[in-house]
């Protein structure tokens, strides 16, 4: 998909593909966004199943898990 100067001059908003970083439709048209294609939004969701991904977080004190067992 190739962006031009009458996309942006239609008022549509047009978003780099987090997958990719190709040009993609943010709008309700676009049934993948905010990827650009059904492949990219795929190869995401593969990336986030196999933990390519992660979300970092803090252990929390009151996490048993995280709490030492030596007494």
């Amino acid at each position: 998909m190739t962006m031009t100067t009458s996309d942006f001059l239609s008022g549509e908003r047009w978003v780099r593909c987090p997958n990719c970083a190709g040009p993609s439709l943010y709008a309700p048209a676009n049934l993948h966004r905010p990827f650009c294609s059904e492949r990219c939004k795929q190869a995401d969701l593969g990336a986030w199943a196999s933990e390519q991904f992660v979300v970092a977080a803090d252990a929390s004190p009151a996490d048993p898990s995280t709490q030492s067992s030596i007494h």
